[in-house]
């Protein structure tokens, strides 16, 4: 298999403007699909939000989902946006900037590196602070999580303070962060591909990592995670699954040499990674999801 990060999307989510839809036992909810967080921004800067027709403003949870940062979708995200929202969390779905996929699609040879991605979800995230008003969320309980890259996108957006500085907001204005099935250590990231046993995965480091965050190992020590975590303000749920499990091991291990004590660790032995997504995005029913959902609740 020539992907980890890689969450290849199988599905299509179709979406109307505006609908309003309720199953039993749940919250109703709006739907608004393609805002354009950015005045100037293409069709990809763009985000789909879901608010539940609560009495109380909800807390709103800014969702990155997975495709190595090449192949990321955020229609394909609603499905679990919408049960959340039925929980009574609103949920934004953002799309970004995407990296080349030569090495899936030869075709795909244009494409943004690092820093672009979390720059543009940090413009999202400023968006969304000046827009809760309007849109009924609570803007004090902004939490901000992803699948697989938007894993890393969650960790660091919430680590390292430049990105969110650049609009005027702090770490403090983060509630919560939910990073699910990433890897946050991008020189033993770009490590797993250059010494892979098998040779025919070695490329990749440069087709994919590389492609992504660029040549320069100084580079990928300034994009990881793993070196901001004494920045850390928000109380964090660190997920992963039994597929990608060794790449939060070494977050976990950085968490416990370093000076933050607000994760709350949650390993998924018995699903690989779609297995989790899927559970929690298409399972009526998921136990993790509930977890997630019971994280921003309680917080």
């Amino acid at each position: 298999m020539k992907h980890y990060l890689l969450f290849l999307i199988s599905f299509f989510i179709g979406g109307q403007l505006t609908v309003n839809c309720q199953q039993a036992d749940t919250v109703a909810y709006q739907e608004i699909s393609n805002l354009a967080y950015l005045p100037t921004g293409d069709s990809l800067q763009m985000l789909n939000l879901v608010v539940p027709e609560t009495k109380k403003k909800p807390p709103l949870l800014l969702w990155l989902g997975g495709g190595a940062w090449a192949f990321v979708d955020r229609n394909q995200e609603m499905p679990l946006a919408r049960k959340l929202a039925r929980s009574g969390i609103a949920v934004a779905s953002v799309g970004h900037r995407l990296s080349t996929a030569e090495w899936v699609e030869p075709e795909r040879t244009e494409g943004v590196q690092h820093p672009a991605h979390a720059e543009d979800a940090a413009a999202a995230f400023a968006w969304l602070r000046k827009q809760a008003e309007k849109y009924g969320y609570d803007p004090e309980r902004i939490f901000i999580g992803g699948y697989s890259c938007g894993a890393y996108l969650a960790a660091i957006l919430g680590s390292d303070p430049r990105y969110l500085k650049k609009h005027g907001f702090e770490l403090d204005d983060i509630k919560g962060l939910l990073p699910i099935a990433g890897a946050y250590d991008i020189p033993a990231y770009h490590k797993v591909f250059a010494e892979h046993e098998d040779p025919d995965n070695r490329p990749l480091a440069k087709q994919h990592v590389e492609a992504v965050f660029g040549p320069s190992p100084a580079g990928w020590l300034e994009a990881s995670p793993t070196e901001y975590l004494d920045q850390v303000k928000a109380p964090m749920l660190l997920v992963s699954e039994i597929g990608l499990y060794n790449y939060t091991k070494t977050y976990e291990e950085a968490i416990r040499a370093s000076g933050y004590r607000g994760a709350t660790i949650y390993h998924v032995l018995d699903l690989d990674h779609g297995g989790l997504w899927r559970d929690m995005a298409l399972n009526e029913k998921s136990r993790h999801r509930e977890v997630m959902a019971d994280f921003i609740l309680r917080n």
